[in-house]
């Protein structure tokens, strides 16, 4: 997929992504691309909140797709919506390079403990 973490944080993490290799036949950016985006972010946040004794496990993500991307990078800003005991909710705001927002990715996180 190409991501390169550019700053990771329980509350705040930001990754980008090429465009290129990660396309649908129609040469947009493909929707799957996005969510993985998305839950990569979501998944590290809600991990370093975690934890060293616990562990982080998606029980639910959703995608809202409004724009799209067709080259360059695409940039993802996650940010922390609940950091609970036993629940992380982020979302992820994904812009092409002229900012436009292209995606929005909601991702839970249940809180586990480790055995």
């Amino acid at each position: 997929m190409g991501i390169l973490f550019v700053e990771v944080s329980a509350e705040r993490s930001v990754a980008v992504m090429p465009v290129a290799d990660n396309e649908q036949p129609y040469g947009l950016l493909h929707g799957g691309a996005y969510c993985v985006l998305g839950e990569s972010l979501g998944s590290v946040s809600a991990a370093i909140h975690a934890g060293e004794n616990n562990y982080a496990v998606g029980i639910d993500i959703n995608a809202t797709h409004t724009a799209s991307a067709t080259s360059g990078w695409v940039t993802a800003e996650c940010r922390a919506i609940h950091l609970g005991g036993s629940l992380t909710v982020h979302e992820i705001v994904i812009t092409n390079e002229a900012g436009r927002r292209c995606s929005t990715v909601r991702i839970t996180n249940m809180i586990r403990t480790r055995r």
